[in-house]
């Protein structure tokens, strides 16, 4: 059964995104915010990025500044590895339906991870596509943002521009460095049409692969925590290896596999896979400036 209806799916297709309410359930919310939490607790013990992952980098990373009296956890790699709860809401619910709505009937997973921003912070994220992180043989590829917490104006909500999936790939390398941000001529030219994706806690923003966007730090004393699940057509084969590896890839979360490859056609430049927690670091690069930092 369709869980979007016919206007939200051409919004989709025409804007290359859409805000959807109630993605989750009440019960598995207070989960997911429960655990993330707990977390944060955890976090007050460590000084350095910490826990592993299929590809030994940190599990759980943390901004410049965090300290036990001001925890700052910025990142959770592959937290459906760990909990739960992250694992039903990117397996089984609303959310996955709407997605398969999307880009279905078949659809599978590609990666996960928590985006956090909690107050005191100054974690931004400079602007760029997914696409380039993440080729794959066609673009039926959607990043589904599950607000875990309220994302208000002021607390680092998620900028897009809208129409720009439709636009060309722009390029994540400047000056034989890959920034994981688009230039800075691009990201000039996109902020002054860039709509907010603000919404209550157990919303989710679903965008296209795609579609330019960033956001700004969290000038709030509210927290802003994001679970991101990524998933693709069936048909769309990963052409470089996962940023962030899980051994949930590949895992078909809606219909049945094919045995088929879908390509279109594009030319990038390969992305560089990061090296330490999160691509907050390779962000850093970009102009001599701290992605986590003013």
């Amino acid at each position: 059964m369709a869980r979007l209806s016919p206007d939200e799916r051409a919004f989709f297709h025409e804007h290359g995104y859409l805000m959807v309410e109630d993605a989750v359930d009440a019960a598995l919310l207070a989960r997911l915010q429960g655990d993330f939490e707990a977390w944060v607790e955890e976090s007050r013990g460590h000084d350095a990025a910490w826990g592993d992952t299929l590809d030994g980098r940190p599990r759980f990373d943390l901004e410049p500044g965090h300290s036990a009296e001001a925890p700052k956890l910025r990142r959770v790699n592959a937290p459906i590895e760990v909990s739960d709860a992250y694992y039903a809401a990117t397996m089984d619910s609303r959310m996955v339906d709407c997605v398969a709505d999307l880009i279905g009937p078949d659809v599978k997973l590609h990666h996960t991870k928590i985006n956090s921003k909690l107050p005191g912070g100054h974690t931004e994220v400079k602007w760029h596509q997914d696409f380039p992180f993440t080729p794959h043989t066609n673009d039926d590829v959607v990043t589904a943002l599950l607000m875990v917490d309220e994302v208000t104006e002021t607390n680092g909500a998620l900028e897009v521009l809208p129409a720009s999936h439709r636009g060309p790939i722009h390029g994540l390398w400047h000056d034989g460095v890959f920034t994981g941000a688009v230039s800075d001529d691009v990201t000039a030219a996109s902020r002054p049409s860039a709509s907010l994706c603000i919404g209550p806690a157990g919303a989710v923003c679903l965008m296209h692969t795609r579609l330019l966007h960033g956001s700004a730090p969290n000038r709030s004393d509210r927290p802003r925590t994001l679970h991101i699940s990524v998933y693709s057509a069936e048909d769309a084969i990963p052409c470089s290896p996962n940023p962030m590896p899980t051994r949930y890839q590949g895992h078909l979360v809606r219909g049945r596999r094919t045995g088929r490859v879908r390509s279109i056609g594009y030319e990038i430049d390969l992305p560089q896979l990061p090296t330490t927690a999160s691509f907050f670091d390779q962000q850093a690069r970009h102009g001599g400036q701290d992605a986590a930092g003013p």
